[in-house]
């Protein structure tokens, strides 16, 4: 087993790849990179002696991804950031309105959180189409319209009277999620990274553990001083003020490697819409999408549901202790995976993680000793930062990578129109049944479940070279 948690792909010309098409973010700086490489054409050449050439000269041409000095450990710093404010505001921050609101203006928590749900559902067909905006726009541009929506987005949720407004809140906030959140972190760090993507990936996400360890606590300290209203108008600000200079200064053109580069320039490439109905037919495509799309149900309705679960067991204090030690515990193994993530079988890792999770379920529903059930709570925090970095990895290592921003756009939506609906599949099950022991055992039904899918790999196709 260790052999094979441990076998590597390294090598992109050996590796069996499905092939679907082009990256679309490639296509936004393939012209300036194709001239820098290649130069001026001369007379007299025509454009297929010019391509081969450009394509020549860039075998030659190496990108020390490993070198602290280059550039793309500047983005992974800038999606740091991102991540940080794009699940602090977007994916924690809906506990916070949720509270607030109900709060402020003594609406049904149902209500209030039915918008949530509209927000994730909505924010999953944006984050969809990703790698076309990338294509269309450029990483920058994408990147500063997602602060500024998201900033926008704060505001208008801090000025909520009526409850469309809320809904209306929401479908802007879904906007801003789609341009801060996964997808567009990964296809923005994929068009810097090949060889260390895994481990550039694990570090920028770390952002998003971040923003809930101090972005929420800051939320609400600014709340009890400036109001619910003047601490959404501060947080925007904040946002922008950071953010903004961080994009314009370090976020310019796109750097890949050679082998990637000679990819892109391939001219019978088919359509993203090409790309998603080959992918729903490729049953090493949905083992990825289904499986991953289970644990993240899973995982999200536990751990929305969690300190309820834990309040009656162990007590408030204690279950808060559990929850931050869960959220250190899922930084702490996003870094310490980011330095061999690269070398792993990705496959495998991923299905030792989902049975981690299981083993961590299984034990805080039969065991309500507090060490017992704040050790599982570690130990399922272990493996939450990484069930979201895994998929683009596999999606990486085993398919073309001219597919790869269509495709991990295309798992993140799957994923998220998934576990939108988590947290209250969970509590219907926990309210029909009158305790969490069922709705726990489904979830690691779905986790024995998805350990199995995720093996399927399916028959591969052409190999790339």
């Amino acid at each position: 087993m260790l052999h094979d948690l441990l076998s590597s792909s390294s090598c992109p010309g050996k590796s069996a790849k499905r092939v679907f098409a082009l990256d679309p973010g490639i296509h936004v700086f393939l012209a300036a990179a194709q001239k820098d490489v290649d130069g001026q054409a001369e007379p007299g050449h025509d454009g297929a002696e010019s391509e081969r050439q450009a394509l020549d000269a860039s075998t030659h041409t190496s990108i020390d991804e490993t070198s602290a000095r280059y550039d793309g450990w500047r983005i992974v710093v800038v999606c740091f950031l991102l991540a940080t404010f794009g699940w602090g505001l977007g994916f924690y921050g809906q506990s916070v309105y949720v509270a607030e609101l109900h709060r402020l203006r003594g609406w049904p928590a149902s209500l209030i959180s039915s918008g949530t749900t509209f927000f994730y559902l909505s924010g999953a067909l944006l984050v969809a189409f990703v790698s076309e905006a990338i294509r269309s726009f450029g990483p920058r541009n994408c990147l500063l319209a997602g602060v500024f929506t998201m900033a926008g987005a704060a505001i208008l949720i801090g000025q909520v009277t009526e409850p469309w407004q809320l809904y209306a809140a929401n479908a802007v906030l879904a906007f801003g999620w789609a341009g801060t959140s996964l997808g567009i972190i990964t296809n923005t760090l994929g068009l810097w990274f090949d060889k260390k993507r895994g481990m550039a990936i694990s570090l920028a996400l770390n952002g998003a553990s971040f923003g809930g360890i101090a972005g929420v606590p800051l939320l609400v300290a600014a709340i009890e001083h400036f109001g619910f209203p003047g601490a959404m108008i501060a947080a925007a600000i904040a946002m922008m003020v950071l953010m903004v200079p961080v994009i314009l200064i370090f976020v310019g053109r796109p750097q890949v490697s050679a082998s990637a580069a000679i990819l892109a320039m391939s001219s019978d490439a088919p359509s993203a819409t090409r790309i998603r109905a080959q992918a729903f037919r490729d049953i090493g495509f949905l083992s990825v999408s289904a499986s991953f799309a289970l644990v993240l149900f899973a995982q999200v309705g536990f751990i929305v549901h969690l300190i309820t679960f834990l309040d009656s067991v162990i007590g408030r204090e204690r279950a808060a202790f559990a929850v931050a030690l869960m959220t250190a515990m899922a930084v702490v193994g996003r870094v310490l995976f980011s330095f061999v993530i690269d070398r792993l079988n990705q496959r495998l890792a991923s299905a030792i993680s989902f049975v981690s999770q299981a083993a961590a379920l299984a034990v805080i529903i039969n065991w309500h000793n507090d060490v017992a059930l704040i050790s599982a709570c570690a130990l399922f925090g272990f493996s939450v930062g990484n069930l979201i970095t895994l998929p683009a990895l596999i999606v990486q290592r085993e398919f073309d990578p001219r597919s790869f921003g269509v495709l991990i756009s295309l798992i993140t939506a799957v994923n998220q129109v998934t576990y939108a609906f988590g947290p209250g599949v969970i509590g219907v099950l926990r309210d029909t049944s009158g305790s969490y022991s069922l709705p726990f055992y489904g979830c690691i039904g779905l986790e024995l479940i998805a350990a199995v899918l995720i093996m399927i790999r399916g028959q591969h196709a052409k190999t790339s070279s």
